[in-house]
């Protein structure tokens, strides 16, 4: 295809497909500012008369007073400047702005054994400001005493102050609940660890692979979107979905249980440039192969590993190891269901059955998608 017949393709684009490449510009750009939301992790730990919670989290978001449950990023939020501004303090400063923030802060937390328990703030350990394009996790330690009564210990916080994953116990006997919305965990026990039923942690874990894709894993989502573009034919999409889920099964698997271990920072550009791939094959390689389907494997092997890495974060039951596992795949393939299904009742219904398709939709999309991915690459690697 010739410059000048490439340029014309672009400058034929209607008014409702810009309109779409615009939303997915805005929508998915924001993710590639690495302010990103995580879930607060706390582990806790009960004697008969003491509870003590070590609990990382994101000090400069809640002091910024943003609601950690709406927003995937920080830079979404209208106290975006005064997050950045607290990321550039010291630890010393930003230790001393949570000490003062406390009796507000201490407000939002729930502690419960048979009464409400007097928490305490025994430590915070703030890292040093590091790279201020990447969120700072602050360790804040509280503790209290318990009631003589031996009654178990309920805790939680505000849902403004985002996810919450409550651990007990290690990593082969542990509890680990993912808490969203200010909901409360399970009753936590003085002796032993907290249980929860087959069926409510078979349901979290679900919620929790679903929430992994739509609205936390815009990489994810640019990829599915470039298997979605790469044809409007039922074959060609069920083809590569199916390997992608194949693989990216395969290594949340293994990495899950240990059998591999790779590091974030070569996953993460990996990922990326996965993504510029198969947008630029999109665009120059409409056919589908084999040579496509396996690339699609291989980069679903890729993904997987990115899975794995946030469910370490949370925890599973080593018990309920495999159902856990099973669950949480469960969620992210109705999470890829969605994208592919939002973006066909978006674009596809409506304009795939046009004859030029793909020359003002499927090709500048793919575009579109293909820049972004390029800039996470230079971003994970080189910013």
């Amino acid at each position: 295809m010739s410059v000048r017949k490439k340029l014309t393709l672009f400058a034929g684009l209607s008014r409702s497909v810009a309109v779409t490449l615009l939303f997915i510009i805005g929508f998915l750009t924001d993710g590639a500012r690495a302010h990103e939301v995580r879930p607060a992790i706390a582990d806790v730990t009960l004697s008969p008369d003491r509870f003590e919670m070590v609990i990382r989290l994101s000090a400069e978001g809640m002091l910024a007073g943003i609601d950690l449950s709406g927003v995937t990023d920080t830079s979404e939020a209208p106290q975006a400047g005064e997050y950045d501004a607290l990321r550039l303090l010291t630890p010393e400063e930003l230790e001393a702005k949570w000490r003062q923030a406390w009796p507000g802060i201490r407000a939002g937390i729930v502690a419960e054994a048979s009464a409400p328990l007097d928490l305490k703030l025994v430590e915070v350990i703030v890292p040093p400001v590091g790279d201020i394009e990447l969120p700072r996790d602050t360790g804040v330690v509280i503790a209290a005493d318990l009631p003589t009564d031996a009654s178990p210990v309920v805790v939680g916080w505000a849902s403004e102050f985002g996810p919450l994953v409550i651990r007990q116990g290690d990593g082969e006997t542990g509890y680990s609940g993912y808490l969203t919305g200010g909901e409360l965990s399970q009753p936590l026990p003085r002796a032993g660890v907290a249980h929860e039923s087959a069926l409510t942690g078979f349901y979290r874990y679900v919620v929790i692979g679903f929430e992994h894709i739509i609205p936390l894993g815009l990489d994810h989502i640019l990829f599915v979107l470039g298997l979605f573009f790469f044809s409007m034919h039922l074959r060609p999409i069920l083809l590569q979905v199916t390997a992608f889920t194949l693989a990216h099964t395969t290594t949340l698997a293994a990495a899950s249980l240990g059998y591999i271990t790779v590091p974030a920072s070569i996953v993460e550009p990996l990922i990326a440039a996965s993504i510029v791939y198969v947008a630029v094959e999109n665009i120059f390689h409409p056919k589908l192969t084999w040579s496509r389907t396996m690339v699609v494997f291989g980069f679903g092997l890729l993904h997987g590993l990115g899975f794995a890495s946030m469910l370490s974060q949370i925890g599973v039951e080593q018990g309920r190891f495999f159902l856990d596992l099973i669950a949480f795949n469960v969620g992210v393939e109705i999470g890829q269901i969605t994208v592919i299904v939002a973006a066909f009742m978006a674009v596809g219904l409506w304009f795939g059955h046009l004859p030029w398709y793909r020359a003002r939709i499927a090709v500048p999309a793919s575009v579109v998608i293909a820049l972004i991915g390029a800039y996470w690459v230079v971003e994970r690697t080189v910013l």
